[in-house]
């Protein structure tokens, strides 16, 4: 009688097992460090919220894995000047409630996201777009304010959205219940948890190579990686460095990773509180060690760099000194402004490194001023970011892409006057940036951005520190190549056969 109770167990085991494997292998289940801040694609443009939606919207264009633009929805454009741009869009593709997605869907993105009356904290990187007129069903006419050297690269990530529904549902119901023409759908987004989508079938590319994939708020790295290793997790992103190893040890899961544009940074607030003062801005860039950040906390998996860009960066440059690593100097300048022991409130979230965050706290502290940390989720720290000056906190860590491959879509949104990133004013340099959006000669673009990085290295309202390695862990049987503009599109993953 126990021999048979053995074997009807043994049966019982054997079944959850395959089903347990059945069900990996229609389900992919990602961690991600935070819950995504909004799924409408218009809106917040942090990695966690673009992971997530990249994969239920298509976009205009998109990159191939050299970087090169090549076609998504539009599948050629010409330039009928130096300010319109004529796209040809696709017939069969349709949207995941079956009706068809046309050049006014695609007018209409366009339309909206440069309205600003929704303010998108994207839109500083589209308002060179004057309008988009839908010439017929599969015609788009994009006519720019002036010359627009970036478009391009900046259409590469306009996800396009489906007019008819969101004037339906309104902005408000559409970031609750996105609908796009991508390979997944939503299911269901349940705030702070998991975000979960089923394939869409009628996808024009092809079947979608997962039913049903799973993006989870897992907040915690080490839980992350426990995670991956024990299979409730088939992909996770931001592995620490000194993490790597693990991962690669482990006979069931491997180490995926790749030099990318993003840049971390420090931005310092130039318009308020003891950070207002130059002397103060110029101590924190005396006082951080940026090569010591990157030997002792990345171990290999990134470059120092002096400005607030990185090589894969149209408008990058060598030219522009960095501040040595003087903290002698540093103290001096915090005892010449009169912020000897003055409080920097330092704002984070769990997306970024909290090794990194403390260290350069410690640095700081280290100098004579007095840093405390203010960590919340993603969403209030972007509320706070994006807000007044005087609730941006003195300091914050950021990683910045703007997937663009151009210093427009990384210093003119991060500090041209106006923008909501932007807690610095200077007018010399908002004339640089401003011009070197509207020509179309790249050696003299080369040049302005060249001035433009010399004065934000005098002003310090932002400090570059490194050139970001994206690093990821996935189960060993997981087929994908990251790229430099580190956009996860399931569509490009699948099992190992």
């Amino acid at each position: 009688m126990k021999t048979g109770l053995a074997s009807i167990a043994a049966v019982v085991m054997a079944l959850m097992t395959s089903t347990a494997i059945a069900q990996t292998k229609d389900t992919l289940t990602i961690d991600l460090p935070n819950d995504a801040a909004t799924l409408d694609p218009h809106l917040q443009w942090n990695t966690d919220s673009y992971t997530v939606y990249r994969n239920i919207f298509d976009n205009l264009l998109t990159r191939d894995t050299s970087g090169k633009i090549v076609p998504q929805i539009a599948t050629e454009w010409t330039y009928d000047n130096d300010t319109t741009i004529t796209f040809k869009i696709r017939d069969d593709v349709t949207f995941q409630d079956g009706t068809k997605l046309t050049a006014e869907d695609v007018a209409f993105s366009i339309g909206r996201i440069i309205d600003p009356a929704l303010k998108s904290p994207q839109l500083s990187q589209f308002d060179q777009i004057a309008t988009a007129e839908a010439v017929d069903a599969t015609t788009v006419k994009v006519t720019t304010k002036s010359a627009y050297p970036a478009l391009l690269a900046q259409l590469v990530k306009l996800s396009i959205v489906p007019k008819a529904y969101v004037e339906k549902v309104g902005d408000q119901e559409f970031n609750l219940n996105p609908m796009g023409s991508g390979p997944y759908k939503l299911v269901e987004w349940q705030k702070g948890i998991a975000t979960n989508l089923e394939a869409y079938d009628d996808y024009w590319r092809g079947q979608p190579p997962f039913e049903k994939v799973v993006f989870r708020a897992v907040p915690d790295v080490s839980t992350r990686i426990a995670d991956l290793k024990t299979g409730k997790a088939d992909l996770v992103r931001d592995v620490p460095p000194d993490q790597a190893s693990t991962i690669e040890s482990d006979s069931n899961t491997k180490l995926l990773s790749g030099e990318t544009e993003r840049v971390g940074y420090l931005y310092i607030n130039a318009e308020a509180g003891p950070t207002k003062d130059l002397r103060v801005r110029q101590a924190i860039a005396y006082a951080i060690d940026k090569q010591g950040l990157v030997d002792a906390l990345l171990e290999g998996y990134g470059k120092a760099v002096d400005i607030v860009g990185a090589e894969p960066i149209f408008g990058y440059t060598e030219e522009v000194e960095g501040y040595p690593y003087d903290p002698a100097k540093a103290a001096e300048l915090v005892k010449e402004a009169g912020a000897e022991g003055a409080t920097v409130e330092f704002l984070t979230s769990p997306s970024y490194p909290r090794a990194l965050v403390e260290a350069i706290q410690q640095m700081v502290n280290e100098v004579g001023l007095n840093v405390t940390i203010s960590s919340s989720d993603q969403a209030t720290f972007l509320k706070r970011r994006q807000g007044d000056a005087e609730n941006a906190g003195g300091m914050a860590f950021g990683a910045w892409s703007c997937a663009c491959q151009d210093a427009d879509g990384i210093i003119f949104p991060l500090f041209r006057s106006g923008s909501i990133w932007a807690k610095y004013k200077n007018e010399k340099y908002d004339a640089l940036v401003d011009e070197a959006r509207t020509i179309l000669d790249e050696e003299k673009r080369k040049e302005l951005y060249k001035q433009a990085y010399e004065i934000l290295r005098e002003d310090v309202p932002g400090l570059g520190l490194y050139q970001v390695y994206a690093l990821y862990g996935a189960a060993k049987n997981l087929q994908w190549e990251p790229s430099a503009n580190e956009a996860m599109f399931v569509m490009d993953m699948s099992w190992q056969q």
